[in-house]
């Protein structure tokens, strides 16, 4: 893992996540590390034809493919906005891709040879949890690298909603 010279921290632009990027940005410094910030856009699912007489979909023929492009634009350019944030204190580029986030930051990790992800996680509990799932939790049980995980500073859930 030393000397750590490639950090890759996923944000989906949460508060959490903002916790997790200045942590990461703080590691880098220290470090003298390149920072890569990277978001998942989640796949977006076709719109499927339903029998005849059912109620089809108010826009039928949603392009999806443009829709997606221009998802990964959007966020593109968010992204890009984070990075010039820092880019005077730490080397920082972004990547955007398409996909199963917890899937995706692995990948990127093992492409990039990166030596430590930094995640953040939300701190569900309950149903919350059981429900919408950790994708912190699954980058910590299967990717091959060392991972941060930075809890939210403040839950972003109400007290006694778990």
């Amino acid at each position: 893992m030393l000397p750590v010279r490639r950090i890759l921290c996923p944000t989906d632009f949460s508060n959490a996540a903002g916790a997790a990027v200045d942590a990461a940005v703080e590691l880098s410094a220290h470090f003298n590390a390149e920072l890569i910030l990277l978001h998942v856009v989640p796949p977006v699912p076709a719109p499927m034809p339903g029998p005849v007489g059912q109620v089809q979909l108010i826009v039928p023929t949603l392009e999806v493919e443009k829709y997606r492009k221009e998802l990964e634009a959007h966020y593109k350019e968010n992204l890009s906005s984070l990075a010039d944030r820092f880019s005077e204190k730490v080397a920082c580029r972004s990547v955007v891709t398409t996909g199963l986030a917890a899937d995706e930051i692995t990948r990127l990790a093992h492409e990039e040879d990166a030596d430590l992800i930094v995640i953040a996680t939300h701190g569900r509990t309950g149903w919350r949890h059981m429900v919408f799932g950790s994708v912190a939790e699954r980058v910590v049980r299967t990717a091959s690298h060392p991972v941060l995980v930075v809890q939210s500073p403040h839950s972003e859930e109400p007290e006694g909603t778990s």
